[in-house]
């Protein structure tokens, strides 16, 4: 038999147990973390790594990377990449297969990672640019399916570069 109010406590959502919040669990998906430190750790000239949804939600993090920057370069990632799609769409390039931004000390290298998701890197100014979109393409295509992203709120996630009809 249940203690009294213990019924009422389920209705309500509350087990008595502290639940963690969904900004806590964030991040936190540890094997695909363990695959980005592994990217991280391999190809010479990768500074950083995370995996986020279209909309710029952080999925997975590399582990020198905070929680903080991690979310912002999410963010940054998942803007250039809609900047990217907005350019296809508007004079004909199709789809984007990857955003590449050149800075005086760093890249940054976006590409399509799954269904509603997408594989930002951070690299070196003297990276290999070829040899880690390569790396970024092989990790994509080995475990897409565990990176894709389910959308939020029911609405359609598109990665095609076209707009749902």
């Amino acid at each position: 038999m249940n203690p009294p109010g213990a019924a009422a406590g389920l209705m309500a959502g509350t087990t008595g147990k502290e639940q963690p919040k969904v900004n806590d669990k964030i991040g936190q998906d540890h094997q695909l973390n363990w695959l980005l430190d592994d990217l991280v750790r391999r190809v010479v000239g990768i500074r950083h790594s995370v995996v986020l949804s279209a909309d710029g939600l952080l999925l997975g993090r590399s582990a020198e990377l905070s929680k903080d920057d991690s979310e912002h370069l999410s963010a940054m990632a998942s803007a250039f990449q809609s900047l990217a799609r907005g350019t296809g769409r508007q004079f004909g390039g199709g789809q984007v297969r990857q955003t590449i931004v050149e800075m005086d000390h760093a890249f940054l290298f976006v590409t399509a990672a799954g269904r509603g998701a997408c594989l930002a890197v951070l690299g070196e100014e003297d990276a290999d640019v070829g040899m880690i979109a390569y790396e970024m393409n092989m990790l994509v295509k080995r475990v897409g399916a565990h990176l894709a992203s389910a959308p939020r709120g029911g609405a359609p996630v598109t990665v095609t570069g076209r707009r749902p009809s």
